[in-house]
């Protein structure tokens, strides 16, 4: 679902930036990296993504500081005050506006982060960066690069992309301009979010072929990760598990390249039933809802189990697409995407605390060794902790999951605060950008120092 999402964005690019028919897009697009990520592995991933991403945000910039010379826009200060641009600037949306306000800002600080699995970002982590974290090579590394990616996420990419999305308010204020520019544009995918790719039309030559490259690059990193991943968890988690445990390594490697060439044919034909952007970030939330909790109990409660996890994921998934696809299909009134997430939410966490309670726990064993070696605490593991020697556990110094959770604030504060001072310094208000930033420092130094102790 993730890489249908992405496969969606390659279509919006492809139709408005080569006129290439979306099947053609697909059919360039996934080829390329499908051979790549067959044949370079984890490895490959990693040396593509790290050149990939300096490509792309160096042409996002450099296209950000052109389109705000644009004549009709001429400086930052124009943008701003733009009526179409003016009343988009709020942080916190208004409150009378209720999709907006509940939907992008109550749920969000109030469920959401807590409730949702999304890539990346999984709550009590998960596969996703997980594979990025086991690549490194020690923990202090693994911790310090989850810091950076976080950084370069939230805090350094989004602003170039805002000030282009501003900008084209102002360039092509409405779906109408945008298919009076592109009348050959398939009526389908015509959204809102063509507006980014028809501003790339609008550089100079061979700036827009270094923005193909860096939006292909983008493409091509997110695929290739996560058909590593996903064919890491078929032959390892899968395969070798329950089909053939006494495969040979040349056997594996095979299983992992023949299910990546059928996660990226899976991919792009469910791309071709999206829409556009905001339909397909709403399925993903409704995908995860509801798991995010169990992600994170599992380190607190000894009887959360596989059956617990995969029940999760198979009822959010099935909620998703019904609520997102099935119910208004059947001619039903389309529900408020606020009350869609609140229900898969509430299912979904009755459905898997309810297998959790009605299935056998993970093996006594298992569950003894991972005592051991993490000592999770709190009152969900005190069963199993009372079948095992003392003397088998390490005393500690401290119970290190308040430490843990203090970590995890002053981070989110360094994250959001370098987002949120630069943006001040982006909007002119220097003063709050300034007392921001010296927060920022002092958390991001307050974390080392925490870190190191």
């Amino acid at each position: 679902m993730i890489m249908a999402t992405v496969c969606l964005a390659a279509i919006k690019i492809g139709g408005i930036i080569l006129g290439l028919s979306p099947l053609n897009t697909l059919l360039i697009s996934s080829t390329i990296t499908v051979i790549y990520s067959m044949l370079g592995g984890f490895k490959g991933v990693v040396y593509t993504d790290f050149f990939q991403f300096i490509l792309a945000m160096s042409v996002t910039i450099w296209s950000a500081f052109y389109f705000i010379g644009l004549p009709e826009i001429q400086s930052l200060s124009n943008l701003f005050s733009h009526p179409n641009v003016i009343n988009k600037l709020d942080l916190i949306p208004d409150i009378n506006d209720r999709e907006v306000f509940i939907t992008i800002f109550v749920l969000p600080l109030a469920v959401q982060w807590w409730s949702v699995w999304y890539p990346g970002a999984e709550p009590g982590g998960g596969g996703y960066i997980a594979q990025r974290m086991l690549s490194a090579k020690d923990e202090n590394n693994a911790i310090w690069a989850t810091l950076l990616f976080n950084f370069a996420h939230y805090a350094i990419r989004p602003w170039p992309w805002i000030i282009i999305a501003l900008a084209s308010l102002i360039i092509y204020p409405d779906l109408t301009s945008i298919n009076e520019a592109f009348p050959e544009i398939n009526q389908k995918f015509l959204k809102n979010d063509l507006a980014y790719p028809a501003m790339m039309t609008l550089l100079p030559k061979g700036v827009i072929g270094l923005m193909v490259a860096s939006l292909v690059a983008a493409f091509m990193s997110t695929i290739s990760s996560h058909l590593n991943w996903g064919s890491s968890y078929i032959v390892h988690d899968f395969y070798s598990r329950f089909i053939n445990s006494n495969s040979t390594d040349s056997k594996k490697v095979f299983i992992g390249r023949i299910s990546t060439l059928v996660l990226m044919f899976l991919s792009a034909c469910f791309a071709l039933v999206l829409n556009n952007a905001l339909q397909a970030f709403q399925i993903l939330l409704q995908i995860g809802a509801g798991t995010g909790l169990l992600f994170i109990l599992r380190w607190f409660w000894y009887r959360i189990n596989a059956y617990s996890e995969i029940t999760g994921m198979i009822v959010s998934f099935i909620l998703a697409v019904y609520l997102q696809l099935i119910h208004p299909s059947l001619g039903f009134e389309p529900l408020e995407q606020d009350i869609q997430f609140l229900i898969s939410v509430f299912i979904t966490t009755i459905a898997w605390v309810s297998v959790s309670l009605l299935t056998r726990p993970s093996n006594i064993n298992t569950l003894k060794d991972f005592y051991i070696k993490i000592q999770p605490g709190g009152k969900g593991w005190n069963k199993i902790k009372a079948q095992i020697d003392e003397k088998k556990i390490e005393k500690k110094v401290f119970w290190t999951i308040p430490r843990g959770i203090t970590c995890m604030m002053i981070s989110v504060f360094a994250i959001y605060g370098s987002l949120f001072s630069l943006g001040f310094f982006i909007y002119g208000k220097n003063l709050q950008a300034i007392i921001l930033l010296t927060l920022t420092i002092l958390a991001f130094f307050s974390l080392w120092k925490y870190l190191k102790n």
